[in-house]
């Protein structure tokens, strides 16, 4: 492998970045086609069920004219070998005669988990692996942490001022909103990613959200609602909108058992109650043990302060995401977070940190050390990483 090499499998993953809130709960994966050291193909999986990476670009090179047979193709995973919502990608790379195969990292799926590179190698095509691999497991990483360990991915997500402020005081109606238009668009783009999102009942008291994704693209993350002593709002935009999205109330069962009727009443409008034990273990573990056991592979939590600080004492936080306004509210402002996170014995460090401008806000993004640790920890294929710096060309 040589540093060409790397540079076009670093174009298939920003390809493969272009699928982010379209495909999941699948993973993002993108492809290039190489022949005669020209790109004839390129290729991402666009929408969850749609074909993936290596078809749409098997058909650009169909489109450009340009027959594949002889070229070398870069996937940043492993094809699938298996029949699911779209044909087996493997038989469709044998098929159009591709000769080589540069795979960034090996599918940890039970399904897969090799099985594709095997067959490539079957048909006599010569198949590289690893390149890029550290890469490819960060940008997939809640697909790689929930196929090797059975646990959804928890992402923090919050918007404030620059002086910690994440309200306005009360009764600012005309002031909703800390972060601008351009920030709640890439939001509602993470809404998107996510099978689920969870919030506190104080914050369905204070601004009677809908938590759902806009323009939502046919996904319906369930809305979960952490109210232990079923304080929700009977006319709360949630509960009329049951039937759009789902809505779990994750609450404690003595609460289930001393309200009967407003039990009933929430379970006719659709409404599931999750009630955890009083046992010793947190609740949080709970509620993450049975989203996962459900199929849940990403959850988004939007706080409040109290909530989110919940999750990172209990160090179950994988991804934190802050959006932080150019506002000083000082008095203007009815709930901070410093004052929650102030409670944290142990500093948090986030890596793998992304900075990006919405306008005038400016958003962090970054992984904490156990997700890190998480993802580190899959099976790895034997690789070498490259460091280049200079751009590539597109």
């Amino acid at each position: 492998m040589s540093i060409k090499d790397e540079k076009f499998m670093e174009m298939a993953l920003r390809l493969a970045r272009r699928g982010i809130s379209s495909v999941e709960p699948n993973p993002a994966v993108g492809t290039i086609i190489i022949k005669a050291n020209q790109i004839i193909g390129r290729g991402w999986h666009k929408t969850f069920g749609g074909p993936h990476a290596e078809i749409n670009a098997l058909e650009d090179c169909r489109t450009l004219g340009v027959k594949p047979n002889g070229a070398t193709m870069y996937v940043t995973l492993e094809p699938c070998s298996h029949q699911g919502k779209t044909g087996p990608c493997a038989e469709a790379i044998i098929s159009a005669g591709i000769a080589k195969v540069f795979i960034a990292m090996t599918d940890p799926s039970e399904h897969a988990n090799g099985r594709g590179i095997e067959q490539l190698r079957r048909a006599d095509i010569e198949v590289h692996t690893g390149i890029c691999e550290a890469q490819a497991k960060i940008l997939n990483a809640p697909f790689v942490k929930f196929t090797t360990t059975g646990k959804c991915w928890v992402t923090l997500k919050w918007a404030q001022s620059i002086d910690g402020k994440v309200a306005w005081a009360d009764g600012i109606d005309d002031r909703r909103w800390i972060s601008n238009e351009q920030s709640r668009r890439d939001a509602h783009k993470l809404r998107r990613r996510v099978q689920a999102i969870l919030v506190g009942i104080n914050t369905v008291i204070a601004d009677d959200p809908l938590l759902t994704a806009r323009p939502n693209k046919g996904k319906k993350p369930a809305r979960i609602v952490m109210d232990s002593f079923l304080r929700i709002p009977p006319d709360c935009r949630l509960l009329a909108t049951v039937d759009e999205s789902p809505v779990i109330i994750f609450t404690n069962h003595k609460s289930v058992k001393a309200n009967p009727y407003l039990v009933e009443e929430l379970s006719n409008k659709g409404v599931e109650l999750l009630a955890y034990p009083d046992t010793g273990r947190s609740n949080l573990h709970f509620l993450l043990a049975e989203l996962s056991n459900r199929g849940i592979s990403q959850l988004l939590v939007e706080g409040g302060p109290t909530l989110l600080t919940s999750f990172l004492k209990e160090n179950l936080a994988d991804e934190i995401i802050v959006y932080i306004a150019p506002k000083i509210l000082g008095s203007q402002s009815s709930v901070g977070i410093t004052r929650p996170m102030a409670e944290l014995s142990q500093a948090v460090d986030l890596h793998n940190v992304e900075v990006e401008r919405f306008g005038d806000d400016v958003c962090f993004r970054g992984l904490t050390e156990k997700a890190i640790d998480e993802i580190s920890s899959a099976p790895e294929s034997n690789f070498e990483i490259y460091t280049v710096s200079e751009p590539v060309n597109e």
